[in-house]
């Protein structure tokens, strides 16, 4: 029989998404599941982008360029602008998601067995994306008693080897929600000059900031024009997840040019999208306004009711809208299974993504489950209610 590659067998299974088949069958068993797992927003998408989809004219629904369409491009930069990010229409190359986005930086920046230095514990899927390139994720481990703050920069200076090519971070974080600040940024700035790396910062959830506190972007900081790359996305912005339109940003010419060949080879980002993530940004800042507002008293209330179940510590998020939870037991891998295998209350269970394949490290995160609090805040409360229940049965 053919053996599939090395490579292959090398691509880790998604954390999120590898407890599926439980959840199905126990929902043919008439279990109701609570996901607290993916981080798929309940926020309904502005009505403006739906229209635009809903309404238009085409009638040859063609390629479009391969770096996305110029009148799309050119509105970006202008929101950009918005964010005290000063970039032109061809810095941007609009992807299929940020995942692209991801896969371009790395194919552009390294060759196989080059290494990137990553913050963990880190969003899964950018070990899939360096497995898929040939190259070496080398963590440097945030911890929850740090409420998962950047590393001391000496951490990092001790990784870095001639194969490595960039430190890639996620601000606002996931799976900490951990927002970086404008010093820590600095930090890694004078580091990616001094040794000359590429400095990727996966800016997703820049609009989901709280406390307030502000978002720091890699591309307002003075001297990292040639080192700085943004990876971006309307997924989470305007609840867009299944447009799968993101962007690669950068001010670095050859590096925009050489992820364009990666982009030709794929041909195009889909059209329809791009009509309505185009529309998306148009999008009144009322919006967000609510929306954050909303995350805001869901974060507060999930951390609350997790602080009152004993012997769990909990990391508080600054952004994004996940958490961090560290549980009183040995394997989350497991806990989750039994959750959905084995626990109910009156029908219902919780679905969690067990945080060890957030981590590089063999070992690490295996007592921690990562929160997704993108639900409303009575389903959060009875999530967390029926996860406690499940702690006092799983631990007896």
């Amino acid at each position: 029989m053919p053996s599939v590659s090395k490579k292959g067998q090398a691509m880790p299974q998604s954390p999120i998404r590898k407890l599926v088949p439980f959840a199905e069958n126990a929902k043919k068993k008439g279990a109701k599941i609570i996901h607290l797992n993916i981080g798929q927003p309940d926020i309904k998408t502005p009505q403006i982008a739906l229209d635009a989809v809903k309404n238009n004219t085409l009638s040859v629904l063609e390629y479009s360029r391969t770096e996305g369409s110029e009148s799309f491009r050119e509105k970006v930069a202008g929101y950009y602008a918005k964010n005290a990010i000063h970039v032109a229409a061809n810095d941007i190359i609009v992807t299929t998601g940020g995942s692209e986005a991801l896969s371009f930086a790395m194919g552009s920046i390294a060759d196989t067995d080059d290494e990137i230095i990553i913050p963990e514990p880190f969003y899964a899927n950018y070990n899939g994306f360096a497995t898929a390139c040939g190259i070496k994720v080398v963590p440097v481990v945030s911890k929850i008693e740090d409420n998962f703050a950047l590393p001391p920069i000496e951490d990092f200076e001790q990784l870095i080897t001639p194969r490595t090519k960039a430190i890639l971070i996620c601000n606002p974080g996931n799976p900490t929600g951990y927002l970086y600040s404008k010093e820590e940024i600095q930090k890694l700035a004078r580091i990616v000059k001094k040794h000359d790396l590429y400095l990727i910062a996966d800016e997703v959830y820049r609009e989901f900031t709280y406390d307030d506190r502000e978002h720091y972007s890699i591309l307002q900081e003075e001297g990292l024009d040639e080192h700085a790359i943004i990876i971006d996305s309307v997924s989470k912005r305007y609840s867009m997840c299944g447009a799968r339109i993101g962007f690669l940003v950068s001010k670095n010419k050859e590096l925009i040019a050489t992820a364009l060949k990666f982009g030709q080879a794929r041909l195009s980002p889909p059209t329809y999208a791009q009509i309505a993530s185009e529309a998306a940004l148009e999008t009144p800042q009322s919006y967000f306004d609510e929306v954050k507002t909303e995350y805001v008293a869901r974060r507060n209330l999930l951390i609350a009711e997790l602080e009152k179940i004993e012997g769990v510590k909990v990391a508080r998020p600054q952004g994004a809208f996940y958490c961090i939870a560290e549980l009183p037991i040995q394997d989350a891998d497991d806990f989750a299974q039994w959750l959905l295998e084995d626990f109910r209350v009156n029908d219902e269970t919780v679905m969690v993504a067990p945080a060890a394949g957030f981590y590089a490290t063999d070992g690490l995160g295996k007592n921690q489950i990562r929160i997704a609090y993108v639900l409303d805040q009575d389903s959060l409360k009875r999530a967390v209610f029926i996860l406690g229940e499940a702690l006092k049965s799983y631990i007896g």
